[in-house]
Order: structure tokens, then sequence, then C-alpha cells
């Protein structure tokens, strides 16, 4: 481990006299390359230069118990050795975490697509929820969102709602999200305070670049029509919403949340290329199928996840088995507890698969 480390360290230094040489500087390709790789390696390189530091103090302490000491004295640097002890220990714990595989997509921007499934008009609405969630989700982490489609109902729900969330390690806490997400609860359609039961699905997915995914003119089919609202009817009399059909594997985006044609269609090949990112992705962990059935969030999206118990204010990820009676917090954006302990989780699996 130590090993590893060290060479992460000598990398990390590495990065940084480049990043200070001119040629670099000048190179914006090169520079961002650069402030990436650095950024992913500082979590590891300041807990290894805190480790390396307690060890040292430790050693010291060892010493200076060897020499003569008064009893006060002696007493304070056994203190002191505890808590290095501990200290270590700690350090060594969280440099194993640390150590362990990272998703390459972590760092990206997602894509999130959330649809109303079982449920008709109450699944619609369930969906809207879930999109609030997520969009406070983000504000608390100060990430920003941007709406990309939107298909509402005329209660206020969504057929399907399409959203990017942009920040710092957006897929690294949204990557658990992808699965179907029921409901229990009494709609505002019901008069006889029946609970029904529905559900949403919603797909997270990671934010491709172009130069990761390549979309070539000849396999697009690009239509244009007048943007329409709930219902159906036209809000547009021009034809500034865009459908585009990538004939290779027939995907179909359409989009007409913006006023500009060129603004949709930059919308609808995001998502596009971002579908076009997961196929390859979801081919290349069927070549790898134990590894990711050790993975929390990486199944197939039919499969049920998360139940929203509202008579109970119960949230039951079924997943870990974790139940907490927060509902109205967690429909408020307040995810974190749901998430860190399935990021623990999958942080346990992999430590078994590492020993």
């Amino acid at each position: 481990m130590l090993e590893r480390l060290e060479g992460i360290h000598q990398r990390y230094e590495e990065l940084s006299r480049l990043l200070c040489d001119p040629e670099v500087i000048n190179d914006p390709k090169k520079l961002r390359a650069y402030s990436k790789e650095q950024a992913g390696l500082e979590e590891q390189n300041q807990a290894y230069l805190e480790y390396k530091q307690v060890v040292d103090q430790l050693q010291d302490a060892k010493t200076m118990l060897e020499e003569k000491l008064d009893d006060e004295m002696r007493e304070l640097v056994k203190l002191e050795i505890e808590e290095l002890t501990a200290r270590k220990k700690e350090l060594e714990e969280r440099l194993k975490v640390l150590l362990l595989p990272k998703d390459p997509n972590d760092d990206k921007n997602v894509i999130v697509e959330i649809r109303g499934a079982a449920g008709g008009e109450e699944a619609a609405l369930f969906a809207a929820d879930l999109y609030r969630m997520y969009t406070r989700f983000a504000e608390r982490q100060g990430w920003k969102v941007e709406l990309l489609e939107a298909n509402a109902t005329g209660l206020g729900g969504f057929k399907e709602v399409i959203f990017s969330i942009q920040g710092h390690g957006a897929y690294s806490r949204l990557k658990y999200e992808s699965g179907a997400h029921r409901v229990q609860r009494v709609p505002s359609t019901e008069s006889g305070g029946r609970i029904h039961t529905s559900t949403a699905t919603v797909a997270v997915l990671p934010e491709a670049e172009e130069v990761e995914i390549e979309i070539h003119d000849k396999d697009l089919r690009i239509d244009t029509f007048c943007s329409s609202g709930p219902g159906g009817q036209s809000v547009n009399t021009t034809k500034s919403a865009v459908r585009i059909t990538h004939l290779p594997t027939g995907i179909v985006v359409s989009c007409q949340d913006e006023k500009s044609q060129n603004s949709n269609k930059d919308k609808a090949l995001r998502v596009l290329r971002a579908r076009l990112f997961d196929i390859k992705q979801q081919e290349e962990m069927a070549k790898m199928a134990d590894a990711r059935k050790s993975q929390v969030g990486t199944g197939d999206r039919s499969e049920r996840i998360r139940t929203y118990n509202f008579p109970q204010s119960r949230v039951t990820d079924h997943r870990i088995g974790l139940t907490l009676h927060k509902l109205d917090f967690i429909l408020d954006g307040d995810l974190n507890e749901v998430i860190d302990a399935l990021i623990l989780n999958e942080q346990a699996e992999l430590m078994k698969k590492a020993e």
C-alpha cells in the first residue's frame, strides 16, 4: 500500500511541476488534462502526507520515551503515543478506501431522466416530486441544474422530465439513484382515501464529452416542429422544437424547452451523447458481470430500489435494507444520509474483494 501511495505522491509532485511549465500553460488541452489528473489525486496525496507525518511523530515519541524523563513528562509522552497510534490506524483505514478502484465517471456531470411508470396521473405527480427532490439536493450541493426536456401533464406532473446536473462529483453521488422508485400514498385524485402504489423510473447517465462519443451527421435525422404544452396544444408558431433520430441505434431525442432551434438541438445532442455513452458502458459492464454484481446502483433499471411510504413517513432503500422515517426531509433534497450509506456499503463490498 505504501509503495503505491508513494507513487501517487511522486506523480502529484510531477504534475505540480508540469502545471508551472510555460509550454503546458499555453496548451489548454494539456493544462486541462493535467489539472484534472492532479485534482483526482489531491485527497490521496493529502492523506498520505498526513500519514507520513503521524508515523514520524510516533517514532519520535517512542524514541523520547526511551530517554530519562520525569513521571509527568513520561505520562504526557505515553498519552501522545496513544493518540498518534489511534490516528495512524484511522488514516490506514481511510487510505485503504481511497485506494479502492474508482469509477472513471465519478467526476462527471450527469443527465437525469425521470419517467412516470405504473400509476397513471399519480405516477406523473410522483415523477414531479422526484424531480424537485433532485433539484433541491443539487442546490444544497451548490450544483447547477438545467432543464433539458419536460413532458408535463395538466395536473402538474411529468410523464417524462430530463435535466442535467453540473457540479464536481455529481455522478459519484447520484449514480445510485438509477432504478424504479415506488410511492405509497393517498393520491390527490382519490376521493375514497385509499392508499395507492405508483412507480417512476430514474436513469442517471454520466454526461459524455464530444471526444468520448463521436456522432456523425450522416447518422442523424433531424426533424423540427412547433413546441407544445400540456395536452398537446401548440404554444409556439415557429418550428423551434427539435427531434433527433440516431439511425444506427434508433434512439430518438426531442427538445422543445428553448425558443431557439439551435439551443434545442444542442440540448438534444447532449442527451443523445449521454445515452450512447450509457449503451457503450452497459456493454462493457456486461462483459464484467461479476464485478457489476458487487456494485450498488448499477443493476437493472427495472429493479425496485426504493419505497416512499407517506402514511408512515418512511423511506426504505431495498438494496441495503435502510429505513429512515424522514420522508419530508428526503423529498426536500436531504439525501446525503441515504447516499452515504450506499457508498459505505459499496466500499465494504469492494474491500472484501480486495482482501
